[in-house]
């Protein structure tokens, strides 16, 4: 077996203590769990992280910005030759962690992942629309590619995210951009139902808030990952099963916005300014 590192990145969410609960109890501890915080993380949460985990090997790591940030300014401290992402509303059963690894330490694939399942029956109209979206992506879409994993229950070489890097630029899409460009790249990955994680929505209980972090945080960023690597003209005429919630209409009505937004950023991204002769 080679050294594996869990990453989770937080910003405030006292969860963050049932998650490092449910890797303590993992039949294969990790070597190293890197909690990549935000500066508005509570130093009272990071403390409690840190202390009420004695038999695990935990590195608080201070990093200003968003989630994507984090990821990529945690690159260059990770050592061990695997590196797997767990969220902060997520825990892990005890089998998780070899489960998820054991493709790429039998040489296999490059990146693997594992599905999510709801933490407790669904309250309210927003998680119940999230589960359904959830269960598509693992029962419907993950197995025409592997590029439609989720980040936060994945794992990695090491190398090849190094490789790679995260784009700071796609906030909330970095994973469907990173999985597109490694196999592009030829790297190679493989989806892994035994490798399962419950996942908390029990905070999403505002539909207008949840309406704009949705558009924000996947609909433009998604577009704008399909629009930089060449998937969106296949995106669009891609069939898919729809998911049977009165939200999928709400949903559906901001893809259209989103895709312009999108464009005019990835135009502004890509301009080059020529410069300008130097006077006489």
């Amino acid at each position: 077996m080679g050294t594996v590192c869990v990453e989770i990145a937080v910003l405030d969410d006292p969860r963050l203590l049932e998650a490092l609960a449910s890797l303590a109890a993992q039949h294969r501890r990790p070597d190293r769990i890197v909690v990549a915080a935000s500066p508005r993380s509570p130093p009272a949460l990071l403390a409690a992280a840190v202390d009420r985990f004695p038999t695990l090997r935990i590195e608080v790591l201070r990093v200003p910005g968003r989630a994507v940030d984090a990821r990529e300014a945690s690159l260059a401290s990770i050592a061990e030759e695997t590196t797997a992402f767990l969220d902060s509303d997520e825990t892990a059963p005890a089998e998780w962690l070899d489960q998820l690894v054991a493709p790429i330490e039998a040489g296999r694939v490059d990146f693997a992942g594992g599905p999510t399942r709801p933490r407790r029956p669904p309250e309210g109209a927003i998680e119940e629309y999230v589960d359904l979206l959830e269960r598509s992506i693992y029962e419907d879409l993950v197995g025409r590619s592997v590029s439609y994993l989720p980040l936060q229950n994945t794992a990695w070489r090491t190398t090849t995210l190094r490789a790679l890097h995260f784009d700071p630029a796609i906030p909330g899409a970095e994973d469907y951009d990173l999985e597109i460009r490694a196999l592009h790249a030829g790297h190679r990955g493989e989806f892994v139902p035994s490798a399962w994680v419950y996942h908390d929505k029990s905070d999403e209980t505002d539909l207008f808030r949840w309406m704009s972090r949705r558009y924000r945080l996947y609909h433009v960023p998604m577009a704008m990952a399909l629009i930089k690597n060449g998937e969106l003209w296949g995106r669009l005429g891609e069939r898919r099963r729809p998911v049977r919630h009165p939200l999928r209409y709400l949903d559906g009505a901001m893809k259209p916005a989103a895709l312009l937004t999108a464009l005019w950023r990835e135009r502004r991204r890509r301009a080059v300014v020529p410069s300008r002769p130097a006077p006489g």
